[in-house]
């Protein structure tokens, strides 16, 4: 089995999946670490927030790219990305739509699949045949956004 076949194997469904899940068990360590600073048991918001904010950016470019390889209508997307603010709803949200049947299938556009015809799918289509190259490329972009949005500090200050 090739490199490149091998990173083919996750599914879109397993994709995001995992994503889904992992969004919601951040989402349960920032509570759980804001429960602990209020109770003035311990303060570890900075790193639970850190890595929520990580896995909820990971969880928004895994959405928009199984979005693009399912051909979600724009409201179906849409409402993928906006669930993942509301603590918990990425996980009923993959279940409803794996239940549909709109997780089913493979990379469409990996190689020897269909051609491209958007912007969005000659983008996906570069990714799928680039496999390593884009994975290295998608994690230092999300570190990027990650480290400029720790920069610009919470969403709301201290003491406010």
């Amino acid at each position: 089995m090739s490199s490149h076949t091998h990173a083919l194997r996750a599914s879109p469904r397993g994709l995001f999946r995992a994503f889904a899940i992992a969004e919601a068990f951040t989402w349960a360590g920032l509570i759980a670490a804001l429960i602990l600073r209020a109770t003035d048991t311990a303060d570890i918001v900075s790193v639970a927030g850190g890595l929520h904010g990580f896995v909820f950016l990971c969880y928004g470019v895994t959405t928009v790219f199984v979005w693009v390889n399912q051909r979600w209508r724009f409201a179906l997307g849409a409402t993928g990305l906006l669930l993942a603010i509301v603590p918990f709803a990425t996980v009923p949200f993959e279940m409803m739509i794996d239940r549909k049947g709109l997780l089913n299938g493979t990379w469409r556009l990996a190689p020897g699949g269909e051609n491209p015809r958007s912007f969005p799918e000659h983008v996906q289509a570069w990714i799928l045949r680039h496999v390593l190259l884009s994975i290295v490329v998608l994690v230092v972009l999300v570190a990027v956004l990650f480290i400029t949005l720790l920069w610009l500090g919470p969403p709301i200050p201290k003491g406010e």
